[in-house]
């Protein structure tokens, strides 16, 4: 159990009886004798709870209420990975328009707002009160998602018409299709293409044309996948062969330090407040765009190809808004 629970286990557990034997109390919670005189001091100097300890009996109690405030154990509530899940699943079923699933969607939803009832608030309070807000969402073709999920749980290959959307033209290929991917509120698949002979990751929403091969899909390890997918920065990741060295202002550095980029990346405030940050990556398309949306309040140290490519994007940008021969 985690913290939280166990000083609910104490509280009831002091309730309970006039007297509660430190030896019950440490055999209900299931923790080390230095780590119960831990949680009993926490809850007297953070919740001001009146326990008093009873040398003759070797117990604990409640005793008069302390001067200052009342005490109160912090409401039971998920954490904030469980919220986040709960949430989404609860939108989704909501959103969900489906003849085939309707008849089993209604039970489902009943038992998630069940379980989000079950601390100190109701379902219809905690949806009132906590919102998730998706942005930039590109919604593939639902026809097209049913192939390609059809074919990756069968271990199929599949025939695709690939739209590039930064030279437009469309490309015909044949993929082993590994893992549907949901990032940033956006489809992805992973697969072996055998066009270009590698792991690739496709955009969903680019593929104008999807269809299940007979021919058996081809196995990517998992350790493959694995390093494919954390080796390197963002979603288009692969082997990782540059490393990003950004400095973020004293101004921007305390929300970045809390920032995860990276599995493996490295992080460190300098003496003037600024915070430097080492990331590894192999596609700079996506490092690109997260660094330009910090502004000013970022510099690229290395490498220089990478600092190159952000200042080219930064000049492109300023001439829009202030071109060499304004009208």
């Amino acid at each position: 159990m985690d913290r939280t629970e166990r000083f609910y286990r104490i509280d009831r557990l002091l309730r309970a009886s006039p007297i509660t034997p430190f030896v019950k109390l440490q055999e209900a919670l299931g923790v080390s004798r230095a780590q119960l005189k831990r949680d009993l001091a926490y809850m007297r100097e953070r919740f001001n709870a009146p326990i008093e300890y009873d040398r003759d009996a070797n117990g604990y109690k409640f005793g008069r209420p302390l001067a200052g405030p009342r005490y109160e154990l912090p409401g039971l509530w998920f954490s904030a990975e469980d919220t986040h899940a709960l949430l989404t699943m609860v939108q989704v079923l909501k959103g969900l328009d489906s003849e085939v699933l309707g008849q089993h969607v209604a039970p489902f939803l009943e038992r998630l707002r069940a379980i989000l009832g079950a601390g100190d608030h109701s379902w219809k309070e905690v949806e009132n009160r906590i919102r998730l807000i998706p942005i930039g969402r590109r919604a593939p073709e639902a026809g097209h998602f049913g192939v390609v999920a059809g074919a990756l749980m069968r271990r199929r290959r599949l025939h695709v018409k690939h739209f590039n959307r930064v030279s437009g033209a469309v490309t015909e290929r044949d993929l082993s299709p590994q893992s549907l991917v949901y990032y940033r509120d956006n489809w992805y698949l992973d697969a072996w293409c055998h066009l270009r002979d590698g792991l690739r990751t496709f955009a969903l929403d680019a593929v104008a044309g999807a269809w299940q091969l007979d021919a058996q899909a081809q196995e990517v390890s998992p350790a493959d996948m694995d390093a494919h997918h954390a080796a390197s920065y963002g979603i288009f990741a692969g082997a990782p062969r540059h490393l990003a060295v950004l400095r973020f202002n004293a101004r921007r550095a305390r929300w970045v330090a809390k920032e995860r980029w990276h599995r493996d990346q490295d992080g460190r405030f300098l003496d003037d407040g600024s915070y430097e940050l080492r990331v590894p990556y192999s596609n700079s398309l996506e490092l690109t765009m997260d660094v330009l949306k910090y502004g000013p309040d970022v510099e690229v140290m290395a490498p220089a190809e990478l600092r190159r490519e952000v200042a080219k994007r930064l000049r492109a940008a300023l001439m829009v808004y202030e071109p060499e021969n304004p009208v």
